[in-house]
């Protein structure tokens, strides 16, 4: 049975979760809102203070198949991993985007690529997690953990921790794929069709659960250090109570930044979970941060910059209201965002003012943009990912470009991947 339902700035489907008990999920459909109640605002014209450089672009695989899943790119120094819903694995050069090896592996891939030197993760529709020699793809190990994986899979200290959709959290040796441990947690009725990636740092697994809980587990025996509870949970109806932590939590320095649906944006302590300060934003997308302020995108599409320590606003760009933006990337003094129809967005990261906009296809961009070496990677739910720098228009002493205007829509949507 399976249910849409509209709220301004997101369209959900509710679906009876088949093999979580009676667990309703609901997936925001991040892919493109053709019958959202609040339209995607319409670009506006730009004069653009950036110059962007394509460095390279390479189709990989079938990429999401609009399945509400959102399949990050993992990078390594001078190797990117990343893995598409029909199985295939594949790492390039980050310098070329040329294949180093492909593994097409035929499963039904929901969660991932988790990378290390050694080790490339991924977890399945089906609760398999597998592990892939970095250097050449080959399989390692296949382990079978309780449901649906939906979040990147992380290794640390030789152990791997997998958070799967039915509120567990699984630790299996990362050279035999042998559980470890289990952490289990009660899930609410109705959640968002996602689940937070765990974040490992200082022996500890910090991971978000749907309902608005933060926790701290001992990377080695799973023992619970403390929990916090980030987001209380408002109104009559289920729908509107339900808090999830769906996005990765942010680790800088001695604090933990973790957005929450329908809540709030808040630091906490790293050492013993105590809330620092909260703003009441909602989220459900990844965060950036760099020595003084905190980059967050709202659920209705806007951007905005916090004062890190404190929360107070610095400034928020209103001009992509409703276009399913993702979480900021930060690439020098550039905010990079991407939305529903393929666009990425270059923003001052001083004023939040537009520098610059480029189109990496059709597709949307469902995953923040990832940076590595100088350069930033987006990656498309059509299978594109591209490689691109920039430059300062003033840096070079050029006068500014002209003014940037969108892209008109074409019909041969496969040669929709030039730069804007």
């Amino acid at each position: 049975m399976t249910t849409i339902l509209r709220i301004p700035g997101l369209l959900l489907v509710l679906s009876l979760c088949v093999g979580c008990g009676l667990k309703q999920t609901v997936a925001g459909w991040m892919g493109g809102n053709t019958d959202n109640a609040e339209p995607p605002t319409p670009l506006i014209d730009i004069v653009a203070t950036a110059d962007i450089t394509k460095r390279w672009s390479e189709n990989i695989g079938k990429g999401t198949d609009e399945l509400f899943i959102k399949l990050t790119p993992a990078v390594l120094v001078d190797q990117i991993f990343i893995a598409d819903t029909r199985g295939d694995i594949v790492a390039l050069y980050t310098e070329t985007g040329k294949d180093i090896w492909r593994n097409d592996s035929e499963l039904p891939i929901t969660g991932g690529p988790g990378a290390d030197e050694n080790l490339v993760i991924v977890g399945t529709r089906e609760g398999d997690v597998v592990s892939l020699a970095s250097e050449t793809g080959e399989e390692i190990w296949r382990t079978k953990v309780s449901s649906e994986i939906l979040s990147s899979p992380r290794e640390a200290d030789d152990i791997v921790v997998v958070r799967t959709i039915d509120g567990k959290i699984f630790a299996l040796d990362a050279s035999t794929g042998k559980r470890l441990w289990i952490y289990d947690r009660t899930m609410p009725v109705l959640t968002l069709r996602g689940t937070s990636t765990p974040v490992i740092a200082n022996d500890r697994v910090i991971v978000g659960f749907d309902g608005g809980r933060l926790t701290a587990l001992e990377l080695k025996t799973g023992k619970l250090i403390w929990e916090t509870k980030v987001a209380i949970a408002r109104g009559r109806s289920q729908l509107e109570r339900m808090v999830d932590i769906d996005s990765q939590p942010l680790i800088f320095g001695d604090a933990i930044y973790v957005t929450a649906f329908q809540s709030n944006v808040s630091s906490l302590s790293l050492e013993n979970g105590q809330i620092i300060w909260q703003r009441d934003i909602s989220s459900y997308a990844e965060l950036s941060a760099d020595s003084t302020n905190l980059y967050v995108t709202d659920h209705g599409g806007n951007v905005w910059a916090l004062d890190r320590f404190s929360g107070a606003s610095i400034w928020k760009q209103e001009g992509l209201a409703h276009r399913n933006v993702t979480g900021p990337a930060i690439l020098g003094d550039k905010i990079i965002v991407g939305d529903l129809e393929g666009y990425l967005h270059w923003l001052d990261k001083a004023t939040g003012d537009f520098a610059a906009r480029v189109k990496v296809g059709s597709d949307p961009i469902l995953t923040k943009p990832m940076i590595a070496n100088d350069t930033l990677f987006a990656y498309s739910s059509g299978g594109r990912l591209a490689a691109y720098t920039y430059v300062n228009n003033d840096a070079t002493g050029r006068p500014n470009k002209p003014i940037v205007k969108k892209e008109p829509k074409t019909e041969n949507t496969a040669d929709a991947t030039g730069d804007d």
